[in-house]
């Protein structure tokens, strides 16, 4: 199962937090690297992660209409 680290950014809903998970890419002609960014809805069974904790998520099966990620562990800021 693929896990990627990432952000929480929003901690609003039940159980669910939005992950961002920003990478470097490559431009095909100039050969520059720039910044993507990924958000991912993932499940927080007991919602002890808050906005701007350092998370890893982990790939599962199919949660609901837009959760296919769950929080495995993080760093929790205080």
């Amino acid at each position: 199962m693929k896990k990627l680290k990432g952000i929480v950014v929003s901690d609003k809903m039940k159980k669910t937090r939005v992950v961002a998970v920003s990478r470097l890419k490559k431009h095909s002609r100039y050969l520059k690297y720039y910044k993507v960014t990924n958000k991912f809805k993932a499940h927080d069974e007991k919602e002890e992660y808050k906005t701007g904790d350092v998370v890893i998520i982990e790939e599962t099966r199919p949660l609901s209409r837009h959760k296919r990620w769950r929080i495995i562990n993080g760093a929790k800021t205080n």
